[in-house]
């Protein structure tokens, strides 16, 4: 079965504003990255009692925390960027998923990034040990401008690890804004370890963000390889309707409930079940 999760900071920067369109379309998980416009491990502890208690108020858990690890330049200091994955690790806990949503860091746009490969590794192998032996996983996403940004760097990647404590997000999107079809050209190849899919489409002329099926991120073909490969996860709709930028996005409840739309329609067109 496939599960319908989401960025639900889209929608307003008031947790409540987001939790209440959740509730009405009928989501009862949301991908947490920020909540009262503080992104989600700069949340306090008072902040994150608070979320989860509303959270619990109306139904709805956590998927996966949408965190900024790996979101650092490879060259910056790394000694900060493990107490954030310690605290990561803390928040995913009391707010009880076992997913962290991260990255594996910028690389200089002027230097090869199979140069920096050791040092990716080296730094994402200390981050996923420290997230294992708390019993949470690491999910990379792949994004443009990061290690990970190709389907055969994020294969790389997942053959470093234990499959347990790290896996793939797939963000088709994401792989259309570097020119890659993800269909043809990136699902073959990362589809062993895809454990999460992002859902938002983007058009290869001009990287803008569209309506899943409204682009060229090939979704209803997506949708067709990823049930004939038995995939049984979370669809987490991240909109990017509107203003948004490498750490988050304001579509607003109209644009998200259409991205929303747009997903149940393919889904039904593909007679494919969901919760």
């Amino acid at each position: 079965m496939w599960t319908l999760t989401g960025f639900a900071d889209e929608v307003a920067t008031d947790f409540a504003a987001q939790l209440e369109l959740m509730a009405t379309l009928g989501i009862t998980f949301i991908e947490l990255r920020s909540a009262w416009g503080v992104r989600v491990l700069d949340l306090d502890d008072s902040q994150v009692d608070r979320a989860k208690a509303m959270l619990g108020d109306a139904g709805i858990a956590v998927s996966a925390l949408g965190t900024d690890l790996g979101k650092i330049g490879i060259l910056d200091d790394f000694d900060p960027h493990l107490d954030r994955t310690r605290r990561a690790i803390e928040v995913a806990h009391r707010l009880g998923t076992t997913d962290l949503r991260g990255f594996s860091f910028f690389i200089p746009p002027d230097v090869p990034p199979l140069d920096h490969r050791a040092e990716v590794i080296d730094r994402l192998g200390q981050m996923v040990q420290l997230a294992a032996d708390a019993g949470v996983r690491y999910l990379h996403e792949n994004e443009k401008a990061i290690y990970g940004e190709t389907p055969q760097r994020c294969e790389d990647l997942a053959d470093q690890f234990d499959d347990r404590w790290f896996g793939l997000i797939l963000d088709p999107a994401n792989y259309v804004q570097c020119g890659i079809l993800p269909v043809d050209e990136a699902y073959p190849i990362v589809a062993r370890a895809t454990r999460y899919v992002h859902v938002k489409d983007a058009v290869l002329a001009d990287a803008t963000v569209r309506p899943a099926g409204e682009g060229d991120a090939q979704w209803p073909q997506l949708i067709e390889a990823l049930h004939a490969d038995g995939y049984d996860g979370f669809l987490s709709l991240e909109p990017h309707l509107g203003v948004h930028d490498a750490f988050g996005g304001l579509s607003g409840a109209k644009a998200w409930t259409a991205a929303h739309t747009a997903l149940i329609g393919l889904l039904r067109s593909a007679h494919i079940p969901w919760a």
